[in-house]
């Protein structure tokens, strides 16, 4: 019983601080190369982020029409 609430109030006092310095944490996630290209392969994977992003890309790319 002690040590299901100590292992309890370690995760709510770890969830605590990641939100805490939730920045921090993820500036030290993506910092590294290869955390970095997985965390873009997988956002690429959601249909949203993807439209949202290509379209932002493709757009600034396209030349101005002028009517």
């Amino acid at each position: 019983m002690l040590q299901r609430l100590i292992s309890i109030l370690s995760l709510v006092f770890s969830m605590y601080f990641m939100y805490k310095y939730r920045y921090r944490v993820l500036n030290t996630f993506l910092g590294r190369r290869m955390l970095r290209k997985l965390a873009v392969a997988f956002a690429m994977q959601i249909p949203f982020i993807r439209d949202k992003v290509l379209g932002s890309v493709l757009q600034a790319n396209r030349p101005q029409e002028t009517v």
